[in-house]
């Protein structure tokens, strides 16, 4: 006795006709049938003679995957989607080895397509990441396409932003296992937040708005774990996509001033450091305040570093000469020593209040122009 559909058996009358089991496993597959187009024609013909697809068999498969792809559909629905119309289409008199030969094929270079699309999919998506990213970041960006392209890369730039960048002992890319991790940690925590996380210039990069400083301190602990003592530097708050230039422009300045000053804190606020991009603004004028205050120091027997790093010590150290003998592996005799002889060359007493504000704003700029390694003439 012939199955019957309440058999749960076969009810198609011949190998073409897809019948009520073909109705019925319709639906699932309907959104997806224009990426089906020819399959269970295929599906009958070759597995009815148990031969292999043909080459434009084949090749018709691939561009409906990169058409599937270039349309965003999820891989398991289109899979999904192949094997129901697989069911429903198989020919009754097919051998079943047959069956599963020619939809893994078909599958095959489905997935050969789609994997082909997107990739390049994905390497748009990522040159155009790369573009916002530098527009933004550079502050050159239209502000009016930056605003328009931020909601794509989950910004909303009407808010202000604070940039933070850490800085690592070694050059990264977002490939890198290091960023990596400290993407994962961060989006674990923060994945409802609408930050930004990418590298530029061997450097890690995270953009918040300016109320979530949890977002960037958060950032700046795991870069420093995950680094293995990496440096990081948060700008101001600033307004508008041309403020999260400004933003990281002093981020990096902070990390600049920390290397020049020899500050070794892991976490630094360029808030914290405004004075010294205002002594360093006008150049001209710090170099002849370090030229006519600590010049004299050249002529001096080792030349200036010496009693340069006595000057830093000493001022690091609170003005307390023990410390800073500490720090010297020095007597304290042997650093009131070379304190005086300071003060015998350019005429000025570090150890005097009044007079100390110079010396010291001199060894800043002195740090700041990394004299005397180099030249003032050179700077």
């Amino acid at each position: 006795m012939p199955a019957t559909e309440r058999d749960g058996g076969p009810v198609r009358t011949d190998a073409a006709s897809p019948g009520p089991r073909a109705a019925a496993g319709d639906a699932p597959c309907a959104p997806y049938a224009p990426f089906l187009d020819g399959f269970q024609r295929i599906l009958a013909d070759a597995a009815t003679t148990g031969r292999r697809l043909t080459r434009d068999e084949l090749q018709s498969r691939r561009a409906l995957g990169a058409r599937a792809a270039e349309a965003g559909h999820a891989w398991r629905d289109l899979v999904r989607a192949h094997l129901v119309a697989g069911r429903a289409g198989r020919p009754r008199t097919a051998d079943p080895d047959s069956v599963l030969t020619v939809l893994e094929q078909a599958v095959d270079a489905f997935a050969d397509g789609y994997e082909r699309a997107q990739r390049l999919v994905m390497r748009k998506e990522e040159a155009a990441r790369r573009e916002f990213i530098d527009d933004l970041l550079s502050g050159r960006g239209d502000p009016g396409r930056l605003a328009a392209r931020s909601e794509r890369f989950g910004l909303r730039l009407s808010r202000a932003h604070a940039v933070a960048v850490a800085e690592g002992p070694e050059r990264y890319d977002e490939s890198d296992a290091v960023p990596r991790q400290v993407a994962s940690e961060l989006f674990a925590r923060f994945e409802n937040r609408r930050i930004l996380f990418t590298t530029k210039d061997g450097r890690m990069v995270c953009v918040a708005p300016a109320d979530q400083d949890d977002v960037l301190t958060h950032f700046a602990k795991h870069a420093y774990a995950a680094a293995g003592g990496a440096q990081a530097a948060i700008g101001r708050p600033r307004p508008g996509p041309v403020g999260i230039g400004h933003s990281y422009e002093e981020a990096l300045n902070a990390l600049d001033v920390a290397q020049r000053m020899g500050f070794d804190e892991p976490l630094l606020r360029a808030a914290d450091l405004l004075v010294f991009p205002v002594l360093a603004r006008d150049r001209q004028a710090l170099m002849d305040l370090v030229h006519n205050t600590l010049g004299p120091l050249e002529g001096a027997r080792g030349g200036a570093r010496p009693w340069l790093e006595t000057l830093v010590a000493y001022f690091d150290s609170g003005c307390v000469s023990a410390a800073a003998a500490r720090r010297l592996s020095l007597s304290v005799r042997a650093l009131t020593y070379r304190l005086d002889r300071v003060h015998v060359l350019t005429g000025t007493d570090p150890t005097d209040p009044v007079q100390r504000y110079a010396l010291q704003t001199a060894v800043i700029g002195a740090r700041l122009l990394d004299w005397p390694a180099r030249p003032l003439r050179q700077v």
